[in-house]
């Protein structure tokens, strides 16, 4: 038998190839509902769209800074777990109470996380990139060009 201590206290859900938008969204839903959730392989799921626009998009975010006091500004990390775990925030109302708690019940992890969680991940029903888009980046290629280095 796996030690206790290891084994998952709720949903594992693999995020290999899923759209990023999509299943943040259906996270965020089960986090609200009071599930803990444990997200694996972040840097594996897929933003669809040009290329270009999805640079300029994120580079615009990164870059916001506010003029008198720009330790206030908002903040992206460019670490790949990081970034999906503020898409899943960003879909909570994290400055309430209730919102704050679903954040807290959140882990991300890169890669397998092996060691960390042991526990058979769920599949969850959504449509992946492959299937559905022509173009599509994965989290790991935009963070690499947003400036993340390992």
């Amino acid at each position: 038998m796996a030690d206790p201590a290891k084994q998952p206290k709720g949903i594992i859900i693999d995020g290999e190839g899923a759209v990023l938008g999509r299943l943040s969204s259906r996270i965020a839903k089960m986090l609200l509902e009071g599930k803990s959730v444990s997200l694996i392989n972040a840097e594996k799921m897929c933003i669809t769209g040009h290329e270009r626009d999805i640079l300029s998009k994120y580079k615009r975010l990164i870059e916001l800074k506010d003029k008198s006091n720009p330790e206030h500004s908002p903040f992206y990390s460019r670490r790949p777990d990081y970034f999906v775990k503020r898409v899943v925030r960003g879909m909570l109302p994290y400055k309430q109470p209730k919102g704050k708690e679903a954040y807290k019940r959140l882990k991300v992890y890169m890669g397998d996380a092996k060691g960390i969680i042991e526990g058979k991940a769920h599949e969850i029903t959504t449509k992946k990139a492959s299937e559905t888009y022509e173009v599509s980046m994965t989290v790991k290629e935009l963070t690499e060009k947003l400036g993340y280095r390992q």
